[in-house]
C-alpha cells in the first residue's frame, strides 16, 4: 500500500509548481529527456494504449521551425527554452495493441471506428501530456504547456511522414526563471466545482 508524499513533494508537484514563460540558461540532457519518458509511460491509459508520440525539439534549427507556427506571444518562449517537445497522437496505436495489451484482441475494438479511435487518440495522449508535466516536475525540470500554434502546419513540417500522427499541444522544458512569471492565478475551493452525489 502507498503511502502519502510529503508536503515537500506535493509542492514540488503541485502547489508551489507553475508554468513558465522563460527559463535559467542551464542544458537539459538526452538523458533528463529519456528520464521523463521513462516515468511518463506508466501514467495509465485506456487498454495501455499510450497514444502520445513525442518529438523534442532540442537544435536551434528544429526549435525555429516549429516557433515559426506559433503565436507571436509564443514564438519567444520556444526560441529560449532549452527544450519544446511536441506532444503529439497517433491516430492508429491500435496497431500496436497486440504488443502493449496481450490479454484480449483490443485492436479489433478501433479498427474501422475511426470515431472512437480519433477520441481515444485525444483523451489519452492528453492524459500522457498531463504526465509529461509531473515527470518533469518530478525530476526537478519546469514546463510551459501551450496551445496558441497551428496544429496543421505543425503536422506538415514534423508529421508528413507519419499522417496518422497529429499534434496535441507543445510545452517548453527547462529550469524555470521566477521572472518570468507573475502572481499565481485564483484556484477555487473544493465547493465551487465539486459535488458529492
Amino acid at each position: 500500500m502507498s503511502e502519502p508524499l510529503s508536503d515537500s513533494a506535493l509542492d514540488q508537484l503541485f502547489r508551489t509548481a507553475r508554468t513558465y514563460n522563460g527559463y535559467l540558461d542551464r542544458p537539459v540532457s538526452e538523458d533528463q529527456l529519456r528520464a521523463i519518458w521513462d516515468l511518463m509511460k506508466y501514467g495509465p491509459t485506456s487498454a495501455n494504449a499510450l497514444p502520445a508520440r513525442l518529438i523534442w525539439c532540442v537544435s536551434d534549427e528544429a526549435k525555429a521551425k516549429l516557433a515559426a507556427f506559433a503565436s507571436e506571444a509564443n514564438r519567444p518562449k520556444i526560441l529560449q527554452a532549452p527544450v519544446t517537445a511536441i506532444i503529439a497522437m497517433d491516430h492508429e496505436f491500435y496497431d500496436h495493441l497486440p504488443d502493449l495489451f496481450p490479454h484480449t484482441d483490443a485492436r479489433s475494438w478501433f479498427v474501422g471506428n475511426e470515431a472512437v479511435a480519433e477520441t481515444t487518440a485525444f483523451r489519452n495522449s492528453s492524459l500522457q501530456g498531463a504526465y509529461f508535466i509531473m515527470a518533469a516536475r518530478a525530476l526537478g525540470l519546469d514546463t510551459g504547456p501551450m496551445s496558441g500554434f497551428s496544429n496543421d502546419a505543425v503536422d506538415a513540417a514534423f508529421f508528413a511522414d507519419t499522417p496518422k500522427v497529429k499534434s496535441n499541444f507543445i510545452s517548453t522544458l527547462g529550469y524555470g526563471d521566477p521572472a518570468t512569471i507573475f502572481e499565481r492565478s485564483p484556484r477555487p475551493d473544493f465547493e465551487r466545482f465539486n459535488r458529492i452525489a
